[in-house]
C-alpha cells in the first residue's frame, strides 16, 4: 500500500483555493470595498486558456439488464418480497455491530437490549423463519412418511391390496387422476426448466465475469498510466500564467497608461470636445457674418434698383390709364380699379437702414488668427500621450524584468520540484507491475474456474436429474397406462402394457420419496443463503443502503467517528464516507476530490510563499507616474475664446434684420398682381387698351423673374445666417466660462489629484497580474476536482462485483432453488395421483364377481372376490 500513500500525498500538491491569508484576505476585501466606493470595481482580468487536461477514457461499462431471463429474476424478487416485505434493518444492523464490536458472549444475550435486538431480528426474519420450517419440517416428515406408506402397503392397506373394486365412475376416477398427474408434470418440467435454465446462466456469464474482471484491470492500469502525465500537464501550464505576466510587465506604457488613461478621459475628452465644438462654432460665425454682409450689400444695391423699376412700370400704367378710351362707361369702372391698385406697386423691406457687420467680421476674423481647432488637438494629443508618459516613468520596472522573471522562474522550480518531491512515477509503475501480476495470476485461475463450474453444472445438472428420473416414470407410466389400458378388460386380465404403466408410476412414487426429502434440503439451504444474501446485501447494495451502514459514525469504535477515513489515513475524524466516495467516483470526478485529500494537507502555505510572492507585490510598489507635464488647452487658445466671446457678434440688432426680412420684397406679389392686370384686361374691349394693359403685365412678370427673385433667395440667406449668429451669440460669454471652468476642471485633476488615480489603477494593475495567478490556482483546483485522476475505476469495480456477486450468481441461485423448490412441492401431489392412478393400470389379483345380474344392487354393496382363471403360461 505505500504506493497508494505516495499517490495521495502527490495528488495533495494541487489543493489550491487560491486565497491568501485570513488577515490579508480581510485586508484585500476591505480594500477593494473602499475603492468601489471612490471610484469603481476594477475590470475584470483576461481569461487565460490553459488547454485540457489529457482525459483517460475508461473502458468498462458496469451495467448489466438480463434478457429473457430477467422475468424469472423478477418472478423470485416478487418471491421474496412477499416473504420478506420488511425494510432493510439499518438501525438494527448498526446496534448489533455496536453492541458486540468486542466479540458476542453467551452471557451478553442475556442482557434486556440484546434481548430486544434478537427479537427484532427474528421478527425482521420472520418470513424466512417461517419458510424454514416448513423446509425442515418437509425434510424431516417425508422420510417418516415415506417409512410408514412402505410398511402400510406391505400390510396390504394405502392401496397396497391388488384387487380393486369396480365402481360405475372408474372411468371418471381415472380421467381425474390422469389430467392432474399431467398438470403436475408439466408444473414440474416447467420448474426443472426454470432451475436448468439459472444454473446455465451461470455458465454463461463466465465470459461476462471475465471482461470485466479485465476491463476493470486495464481501466486501473490507464488510471495509473495517466495520472503522471495530468500532473505533469498541471504543473507545466504555469508557465501560461508566467508568460501572461511578464508580458503584462513589459508591455506596462500601454497597459497601466491605458488604465490611467481610461480612467482620466471621462472628464478630460468632454471638456476638450466642448472647445473643439466651439472652433467650430468660431468658423460658422465667421461664415455667417460674411453671409450677412454679402447678402446685406447685394439687397440694398438689389432694392435700389427694384424701386426705380417699380416706379417706371407705375408711372407708364398710370399713362396708359388716361387713355381716352377709359372714360368710356363700360370700361371706365376697370380702369379706376386698376388705377387704385397701383400704389401697391412698391418695395416691401428697406435694408438701408440695417447696421453694418463689417466690424463684428473684422472682430472674428482676428480671432481665427488663432487656431484654436490645433490647439484642442495638441490638447488631445498631450492627453492621449499618458501612455508613453507611463512608459516613460516606468522604465525601471521593465528593466526589472529578468530579476522578475527569475522570482517567477523560482516559483515554477518550485512547483515542479515539490510535485516531484514524491517518487510517484516509480510507486504508479510498481502499481502496474502489481496489476500485470494480479492479472497474470487471475488468468492463470481461469482453466480452474471452468473446471469448478463445470463441477457445479454438472452437480445441479445431477439434481435436476433426480427430478427428471421421476418425471420420466410418471411420463412413462402414463403413456404406457394410457396407450395399454382396455376398458373391456377385468382388473385381473389388464394387459402388460398397462401393468407396466402402474409399476412406472409406483417407481416414480418410490423415487420421490426417495429423492423429495434430500432435494427440499438442497432448496432449504439455498434459500436461507441466498434469500438472505438477496435481502440483506444485494438489495442493500444496488439502493446504497449499505453504504449508509459503513458511514455510521462510530460504528467501529466509541471514539473513531468515520470508517473509511480512519482506514486508509489513520484519521477517523476526517468527514470522508464511503457513500460519498462513490458517488464522487461515479460521476467520474477526481481521486484528489473523491478521498477530500484537502483535509491531509495544507497547500495554502505552500502557494501563499511560491505563487503569492511579496517580492513580486514589492517591485510593483515602486511605480510612480507624474502627468504634470499634460496640458489640455494652452493660454492662447484660452485667449482665443475670450476674445471669441468678446467679438461683438452679442451686440448686432438681430431683432432689426428679422422685421425687415419679414416684410418681404414688395409690398403685394408682382405674379399676383400681373394675374389679376391681365383678368381685368380681358374685361375690356378688344384694343389698343388691352393690348397695353397686357404689356404691362408681362413687364411687371419680367421684374419679378429678373429682379425680385435673385432678392429673396439673398434675403432667405441672409435670415438664416441671422438666426445662426442669433443662436451662437446666446449666452456666449457663458458658454465660453463653462468651456474653460470644465477644462480647468480637467487639469486640476490631472495635475493634482492623479496621483490617487494612478495608486488607484496601479493597484487594479498589480490586482490582474496576481489575477493570472489565481486562474491557475483555480484552475489546478477545479483540474484536480474533476478531470485529474478520474477514479470511475472504483467505483465501476463497486459495480461489477455488485453485477457478478449479484446478478450472475446470486440471482441465479436463487432461482435454481426457486425452480427446484417448486419441484419438490409439486412431488407430493405427483405421489398423491400416482398412486391413484396405479391402481387403474396395474393388473390385479382379485377381482368382483357378479353370478346374477338379479343381484347387482346387491353384489355391488357386497361383493365377493374370486382368483382370476387358471392360465398354464403363468
Amino acid at each position: 500500500m505505500l504506493w497508494s500513500r505516495w499517490l495521495v500525498l502527490l495528488l495533495c500538491w494541487g489543493a489550491t483555493s487560491g486565497e491568501q491569508s485570513a488577515d490579508e484576505r480581510d485586508g484585500a476585501a476591505d480594500e477593494v470595498r473602499a475603492d468601489t466606493r471612490r471610484q469603481r470595481s476594477p475590470p475584470p482580468v483576461e481569461p487565460l486558456d490553459f488547454g485540457f487536461v489529457p482525459a483517460a477514457v475508461y473502458d468498462t461499462h458496469a451495467y448489466y439488464e438480463p434478457a429473457s431471463i430477467g422475468i424469472l429474476f423478477h418472478m423470485v424478487h416478487a418471491f421474496l418480497y412477499v416473504v420478506q416485505p420488511n425494510n432493510f434493518p439499518k438501525d438494527l444492523i448498526v446496534k448489533v455491530i455496536q453492541q458486540n464490536m468486542g466479540g458476542i458472549k453467551l452471557e451478553e444475550w442475556k442482557k434486556p437490549e440484546n434481548v430486544v435486538l434478537l427479537l427484532q431480528w427474528i421478527h425482521y426474519q420472520a418470513g424466512f423463519l417461517v419458510c424454514t420450517t416448513v423446509g425442515v419440517v418437509f425434510v424431516v416428515l417425508i422420510p417418516l412418511i415415506a417409512m410408514c406408506f412402505c410398511v402400510c402397503r406391505c400390510c396390504e392397506n394405502c392401496g397396497g391390496e391388488m384387487h380393486q373394486r369396480q365402481r360405475k365412475n372408474a372411468d371418471c376416477h381415472r380421467g381425474f387422476f390422469t389430467a392432474s398427474l399431467v398438470a403436475t408434470t408439466i408444473f414440474i418440467i416447467l420448474g426443472v426448466l426454470i432451475a436448468y435454465a439459472a444454473n446455465h446462466n451461470v455458465t454463461s456469464q463466465i465470459k461476462s465475469t471475465r471482461r470485466l474482471i479485465n476491463t476493470n484491470l486495464r481501466d486501473l492500469k490507464t488510471f495509473a498510466n495517466n495520472t503522471p502525465a495530468q500532473i505533469d500537464y498541471l504543473t507545466a501550464q504555469y508557465t501560461t500564467a508566467k508568460n501572461k505576466v511578464l508580458s503584462d510587465l513589459d508591455n506596462i506604457g500601454p497597459l497601466l497608461g491605458g488604465r490611467i488613461h481610461s480612467q482620466l478621459e471621462k472628464e478630460v475628452v468632454p471638456s476638450l470636445d466642448t472647445a473643439l465644438r466651439m472652433a467650430g462654432a468660431m468658423r460658422e460665425t465667421k461664415e455667417a457674418l460674411e453671409n450677412v454682409s454679402s447678402s446685406l450689400e447685394v439687397l440694398q444695391d438689389g432694392m435700389g434698383k427694384l424701386q426705380a423699376s417699380l416706379t417706371e412700370e407705375r408711372a407708364s400704367l398710370s399713362n396708359t390709364l388716361s387713355d381716352p378710351a377709359c372714360t368710356n362707361g363700360a370700361v371706365s369702372p376697370t380702369c379706376n380699379s386698376i388705377r387704385s391698385t397701383l400704389s401697391q406697386l412698391g418695395v416691401g423691406a428697406d435694408f438701408h437702414r440695417l447696421p453694418d457687420v463689417s466690424q463684428a467680421i473684422a472682430n472674428v476674423n482676428t480671432v481665427l488668427r488663432t487656431d484654436l481647432s490645433n490647439i484642442v488637438q495638441k490638447g488631445y494629443s498631450s492627453f492621449n500621450d499618458t501612455p508613453r508618459l507611463v512608459k516613460e516613468q516606468t522604465k525601471n520596472i521593465v528593466s526589472a524584468l529578468p530579476r522578475v522573471k527569475g522570482m517567477l522562474d523560482k516559483i515554477g522550480t518550485e512547483i515542479i520540484g515539490f510535485s516531484k518531491m514524491f517518487p510517484v512515477e516509480a510507486s504508479l509503475a510498481n502499481f502496474t507491475i502489481f496489476l500485470n501480476e494480479r492479472q497474470k495470476s487471475i488468468e492463470a485461475l481461469y482453466p480452474q474456474m471452468d473446471q469448478m463450474d463445470f463441477y457445479r453444472w454438472i452437480g445441479c445438472v445431477g439434481v435436476l436429474c433426480l427430478v427428471v428420473l421421476v418425471l420420466a416414470f410418471n411420463i412413462l407410466g402414463l403413456l404406457c397406462g394410457s396407450c395399454g389400458y382396455d376398458k373391456q378388460a377385468t382388473p385381473t386380465t389388464r394387459g402388460c402394457l398397462s401393468n407396466t404403466g402402474g409399476n412406472l408410476l409406483m417407481a416414480g412414487v418410490g423415487f420421490s420419496f426417495i429423492f423429495a426429502w434430500v432435494l427440499m434440503a438442497i432448496v432449504t439451504t439455498m434459500f436461507v443463503v441466498g434469500g438472505n444474501v438477496e435481502k440483506l446485501v444485494c438489495e442493500p447494495l444496488a439502493n446504497r443502503q449499505l453504504f449508509k451502514i459503513i458511514d455510521t459514525p462510530y460504528l467501529v469504535h466509541p471514539e473513531k467517528k468515520n470508517f473509511l477515513p480512519g482506514m486508509l489515513f489513520q484519521n477517523p475524524n476526517i468527514d470522508l464516507t464511503l457513500g460519498s466516495m462513490y458517488r464522487e467516483c461515479y460521476e467520474n470526478n477526481g481521486l484528489y476530490h473523491a478521498l477530500q485529500l484537502e483535509t491531509m494537507f495544507n497547500i495554502n502555505s505552500f502557494l501563499n510563499r511560491t505563487v503569492y510572492n511579496k517580492d513580486l507585490a514589492k517591485v510593483l510598489e515602486g511605480v510612480q507616474v507624474d502627468l504634470q507635464d499634460i496640458t489640455l488647452l494652452e493660454q492662447a487658445g484660452r485667449d482665443n475664446l475670450i476674445n471669441f466671446a468678446n467679438s461683438g457678434i452679442g451686440q448686432i440688432d438681430y431683432n432689426a434684420y428679422l422685421a425687415e426680412v419679414n416684410k418681404g420684397v414688395t409690398v403685394v406679389d408682382l405674379l399676383t398682381f400681373s394675374t389679376d392686370l391681365e383678368a381685368q384686361a380681358d374685361q375690356l374691349p378688344r384694343g389698343a387698351l388691352e393690348n397695353a394693359l397686357k404689356g404691362h403685365a408681362s413687364s411687371i412678370r419680367h421684374i419679378h423673374r429678373e429682379q425680385v427673385v435673385p432678392l429673396e433667395q439673398a434675403m432667405s440667406t441672409l435670415n438664416q445666417s441671422i438666426k445662426q449668429l442669433q443662436r451662437t451669440s446666446n449666452d456666449l460669454p457663458v458658454k465660453v466660462t463653462n468651456i474653460l471652468s470644465a477644462i480647468d476642471a480637467a487639469e486640476y485633476l490631472i495635475t493634482q489629484n492623479a496621483s490617487h488615480v494612478v495608486k488607484q489603477e496601479t493597484k487594479a494593475y498589480v490586482q490582474s497580474l496576481v489575477g493570472y495567478f489565481k486562474q491557475y490556482t483555480e484552475w489546478v483546483k477545479n483540474s484536480l476536482t474533476a478531470e485529474v485522476a478520474q477514479c470511475k475505476p472504483i467505483s465501476n469495480m463497486v459495480d461489477s462485483m455488485e453485477i457478478v456477486a449479484c446478478s450472475f450468481i446470486v440471482d441465479s441461485v436463487n432461482t435454481f432453488w426457486f425452480g427446484l423448490g417448486g419441484c419438490c412441492i409439486l412431488l407430493i401431489p405427483s405421489i398423491i395421483f400416482s398412486v391413484k392412478l396405479a391402481k387403474y393400470y396395474r393388473r390385479m389379483d382379485t377381482e368382483d364377481v357378479f353370478e346374477d345380474p338379479s343381484y347387482y344392487d346387491s353384489v355391488i354393496r357386497f361383493p365377493r372376490a374370486s382368483a382370476p382363471p387358471y392360465d398354464c403360461n403363468w
